[in-house]
C-alpha cells in the first residue's frame, strides 16, 4: 500500500470511529429523554400506585430528562401480557408478581406457603440473601430487578363462614393460574378455579366462585367486598412483587440515568413497604364497616393448614436440589 493510500486509509478508519461515537452518544441521548411507561394491575388508589405517583414518578423527572407514565388496573394488558412486554421492550417498566415462575421455577420460591411470618422477615429477606438468590433470574429473562415490594399476606374471602378445614370443602376458590396456587389452594381441600385477575368481581358477583385469595390491601381497593361477607385471615401465602424495567433498555441508560431511577425505586419500595403494613389494620376496619365479618384461625387449625401444606415441600424438596438451602435461610432468620 502507497504512504497516500495508507494515509488516506487511517483517516477513514478515524471517521468511522468518531461517526461510531456520534451513533452511541446520540442513543443514549435519545434513551435519556425517554418516556418510562409502568404497568401494573392495581388499582389507582393501591400503596403500589401511590408509591409509584408520589417518588418513582417524582424523583425521575425531577433529577432527569426522562418522563415516567403509570398505566394501573391492567391498562396494559394483564400480568402476563404486560410482563411479556417488559420482557421484549414493548413496555419499559412493570410492577411484577412471580409470574415469570412458569420460566424459572425458583422465583416461585418467594410464594411458598407459610414461608414468611412478618413484613419485616420478608422485607428484610427479598431485599437482601433471597433476593440475591433469585433475582439473576430476572436478568436471565432479560429483565432487570430494581427492587421487592409487598402485596401482602394473602387472606381468604368468601360468601360464607370459613373457621376449619372442613368449611374448604366444596369451596370454588378463584386463584391465579399458576401450578403452586392451585396446589395450595387443593391441599387446603378447595376446588379451585383459575381466573384472571379482571373476572374476578364479575365471577363473585354471579357465583361463579364463591372466594377467592388475595391480600387485605386487593380486596379492599378492588371493590370485592361489595360481592363478599366473610374473611379467613389465613396468612397462608405472603405475596411479593418487584419493580422489573427491561434489560436492554436499563443497560442503554447512562450510569447517571441508572442510578436516578434506582434511587427512585428505592424510595418508592421503601414508601409502599410502609403503606401495605400501617393500611392493613384500617382497612380491616373499613372491610367491618361495609359487613364483612373478619374470622381469625384459632391455633389448631391454622396448624391443620401449615400441616396441609407438607406434601406440597415435599415434592419441592425432591424436585429442587436449592429448595432446602433457602428454607432453611428464611427458618434461621425466624429463629433469630
Amino acid at each position: 500500500m502507497s504512504e497516500c493510500n495508507l494515509v488516506q486509509a487511517k483517516k477513514g478508519f478515524v471517521l468511522l470511529v468518531t461517526a461510531s461515537a456520534m451513533m452511541i452518544a446520540l442513543d443514549s441521548q435519545a434513551q435519556s429523554t425517554a418516556t418510562i411507561k409502568v404497568a401494573n394491575y392495581f388499582a389507582e388508589d393501591h400503596p403500589q400506585n401511590v408509591a409509584l405517583r408520589e417518588h418513582f414518578k417524582t424523583s425521575v423527572e425531577e433529577s432527569s430528562d426522562m418522563s415516567v407514565q403509570i398505566f394501573p388496573n391492567s391498562e396494559l394488558g394483564d400480568e402476563r401480557q404486560y410482563t411479556n412486554g417488559v420482557r421484549n421492550g414493548s413496555i419499559e417498566m412493570v410492577v411484577a408478581g412471580m409470574g415469570l415462575q412458569t420460566a424459572e421455577p425458583k422465583i416461585g420460591f418467594t410464594e411458598w406457603p407459610f414461608l414468611f411470618e412478618t413484613y419485616d422477615q420478608a422485607n428484610t429477606l427479598l431485599n437482601g440473601v433471597v433476593g440475591d438468590e433469585i433475582e439473576p433470574l430476572f436478568r436471565k429473562l432479560g429483565t432487570e430487578p430494581l427492587g421487592w415490594t409487598a402485596n401482602g399476606f394473602r387472606v381468604v374471602s368468601s360468601n360464607r363462614p370459613i373457621t376449619s378445614m372442613e368449611d374448604f370443602e366444596g369451596l370454588r376458590m378463584r386463584m391465579p393460574n399458576l401450578a403452586m396456587y392451585v396446589d395450595v389452594g387443593q391441599a387446603l381441600g378447595a376446588n379451585v378455579q383459575t381466573l384472571g385477575f379482571s373476572e374476578i368481581f364479575t365471577a363473585l358477583e354471579q357465583g361463579v366462585v364463591d372466594g377467592q385469595d388475595n391480600p387485605y390491601a386487593t380486596l379492599y381497593n378492588s371493590g370485592w367486598y361489595e360481592v363478599q361477607s366473610n374473611v379467613l385471615e389465613s396468612r397462608h401465602m405472603f405475596s411479593p412483587n418487584i419493580y422489573l424495567m427491561n434489560k436492554k433498555f436499563f443497560d442503554n441508560l447512562s450510569e447517571e440515568d441508572q442510578d436516578v431511577i434506582k434511587l427512585a425505586a428505592e424510595e418508592a419500595m421503601e414508601m409502599e413497604w410502609q403503606l401495605m403494613q400501617e393500611s392493613e389494620e384500617d382497612i380491616k376496619a373499613k372491610l367491618k364497616e361495609e359487613g364483612l365479618t373478619i374470622h381469625m384461625p384459632s391455633d389448631d387449625f391454622r396448624q391443620n393448614m401449615v400441616d396441609a401444606m407438607d406434601p406440597l415441600y415435599e415434592d419441592f424438596y425432591e424436585e429442587y436440589d436449592w429448595a432446602k438451602d433457602l428454607v432453611n435461610k428464611v427458618r434461621t432468620y425466624s429463629e433469630q
